[in-house]
């Protein structure tokens, strides 16, 4: 068996096209959303009261205890990833959700009376980490899954030899190797949300 950081290393190198494009996507997503909250868009807000709202009246925030809150979401947000590296089997149907994730993390960026949450150092720092951190195990989730997926339209010779369920038993392992590090990185987002002397 591999050393594990070789060979997570070794996946990321080959999914890189796949991550790069998802994580472009998420960066034109935000800055679009930030953009139209800033720029005081009546959809942009609405949707983003909407959201928040859910948010905390939903399960997370109904916990006793920031740890426990900080427990739901990373449940919450490791579903999310899982979803899209399935979703990533079909190529293109993992950058609607990207899309649209990101745009919310981008309206999120101004606070209940609609200033922005990037005036203030520390306010800008934790709303950046959070969402960087978050953002990123999404990006290797749903890349990882792109990248299996593009290997159903054409086999890459390094995904050569054996399959399981039809599809290259490398590229596979390549994804369970990825989501080895977005796991923790996902953890490690929720934990600092929640946790963070800056919340």
């Amino acid at each position: 068996m591999d050393p594990l950081f070789p060979s997570i290393f070794r996946a990321l190198k080959r999914a890189r096209s796949p991550i790069l494009a998802v994580a472009l996507v998420y960066f034109l997503a935000v800055t679009t959303g930030v953009v139209m909250a800033h720029g005081g868009s009546s959809f942009a807000l609405t949707r983003r009261d909407a959201i928040v709202n859910q948010a905390r009246s939903g399960s997370v925030l109904a916990q006793s205890n920031a740890f426990s809150m900080a427990l739901a979401d990373f449940s919450a947000n490791l579903r999310g990833a899982g979803g899209d590296a399935l979703a990533g089997l079909g190529v293109i149907f993992s950058f609607p959700l990207v899309a649209y994730r990101g745009w919310v993390g981008g309206i999120v960026s101004v606070d209940d009376d609609y200033v922005s949450r990037l005036l203030q150092a520390e306010s800008a720092a934790y709303y950046l980490s959070v969402i960087i951190m978050q953002l990123t195990g999404y990006t290797f989730a749903a890349g990882a899954g792109i990248n299996l997926g593009l290997t159903l339209w054409r086999k890459r010779p390094e995904y050569e030899g054996e399959t399981w369920l039809g599809m290259p038993a490398e590229a596979l392992r390549d994804l369970v190797r990825i989501f080895a590090l977005v796991i923790p990185i996902l953890f490690l987002a929720s934990l600092w949300e929640f946790l963070s002397p800056l919340n």
